[in-house]
């Protein structure tokens, strides 16, 4: 069988979108309460990082953020698999879970270390396995 590529990356935070679901997450934070992987890689303290947006803008597929709450059901479903965070990859109408939390938490906070394992796994098709 022939292998589909991935043509879309999905960062999923551990986090509601919105303004209640923003506020939340930085008081958790702050109490030390709150972590999201995602968001130490994607954000500095105070906003989204430069690094981030362009090693994003430099993949060969289009990569998009949202947060928990913001799912559509097929995503939903697989995330509820999942967990978050993650990204996933779509191959066809299959989403495909590329990076796992473990993994995400291990880079610490690193755009470089997220965009140098996305490219690996694009590239050679090697991912964790299928979500879907």
């Amino acid at each position: 069988m022939d292998e589909v590529p991935i043509t879309e990356l999905v960062g999923v935070y551990d986090a509601d979108g919105g303004p209640l679901g923003e506020a939340a997450y930085v008081w958790g934070k702050l109490r030390g309460t709150r972590h999201c992987s995602l968001c130490d890689i994607t954000h500095s303290p105070w906003r989204r990082k430069p690094a981030w947006d362009a090693m994003a803008a430099g993949l060969s597929v289009p990569f998009r953020l949202v947060h928990r709450n913001e799912l559509e059901v097929g995503l939903a479903a697989v995330v509820a698999r999942v967990g978050v965070p993650a990204v996933l990859g779509r191959a066809g109408e299959e989403w495909i879970s590329l990076v796992r939390d473990d993994e995400l938490s291990a880079m610490e906070g690193s755009v470089d270390q997220l965009g140098l394992l996305l490219r690996e796994r694009l590239v050679r098709g090697s991912w964790p396995g299928s979500a879907a």
